[in-house]
């Protein structure tokens, strides 16, 4: 028996597909963070709101608490955490099936990572930081914590493996929503930063930013993913120039 849990703000555009591909759960919690457009009305018509549980808990900057928040209305012994613009394909539906039957018969993993495919601009990339992702978002109820406010991670210290078959991502699907979400996963996370003590010099806010488009467009073969993966390793790019240019004026602020 699984639960599928999945973070939602003003995902109507998004919501049903997710829900379609993750019909065969035994539960679907959805916490939203007072969507303002129809998420929620989008969720509650569809054909899978038999299965649906909905809470309204303000994010308040913090991912991480979001989903702890969201594990602990589960039901089920297993959780999978599925983005609204995340779909799981099949491959990867009969890999969690397969999981959960041989849970049953020798119970030897608390989680699992699950690789990604990043679909955007109507090209699957195969490159760059993406091409090789893999998340902890399979695990046992009770066994590890989500941390970080940002680019949460699930922390389970102990059996893990990683499954066959892979989400598929539709994030950004336009230039400037990629800026706008850019601009505010970078203010939360030069926040995070600052609440840490982490400091940044000028030459960091030089150097970074280069070194990560190299990394993405070179060293990571996102080249090869033609224009689609020159923009993607540019706006990355800018991403890194953005977090350590926002820290540094939060440390000026002092």
């Amino acid at each position: 028996m699984i639960s599928v849990v999945i973070l939602t703000k003003n995902e109507e555009k998004n919501i049903l597909d997710c829900l379609e591909s993750i019909s065969w759960a035994d539960e679907v919690i959805i916490v939203d963070d007072f969507s303002e457009d129809r998420t929620l009305e989008v969720s509650q018509s569809s054909p899978f709101k038999k299965k649906l549980k909905i809470f309204k808990n303000k994010l308040n900057d913090d991912f991480s608490y979001q989903r702890n928040f969201a594990m602990a209305k589960a039901m089920h012994e297993w959780i999978l955490f599925v983005d609204a613009d995340e779909r799981v394909t099949k491959d990867l539906r009969e890999a969690i099936n397969t999981v959960l039957i041989d849970d049953k018969n020798n119970p030897k993993y608390n989680g699992f990572f699950i690789k990604r495919k990043d679909f955007m601009w109507g090209k699957l990339l195969a490159h760059g930081e993406t091409g090789n992702i893999k998340l902890l978002r399979l695990g046992r109820k009770g066994k590890g914590i989500w941390q970080n406010k940002v680019h949460e991670e699930w922390v389970i210290e102990e059996e893990l493996d990683t499954l066959d078959g892979y989400f598929i991502h539709y994030p950004h699907p336009t230039v400037s929503e990629f800026l706008s979400e850019m601009n505010f996963y970078t203010t939360l996370k030069a926040k995070e930063l600052y609440e840490k003590g982490v400091k940044v010099k000028i030459w960091d806010i030089v150097l970074y930013p280069k070194g990560k488009f190299l990394q993405n467009f070179l060293f990571k073969l996102g080249f090869l993913d033609g224009i689609e993966g020159f923009l993607f390793a540019i706006l990355m790019s800018f991403h890194s120039f953005l977090v350590r240019g926002k820290l540094w004026i939060l440390w000026r602020k002092k």
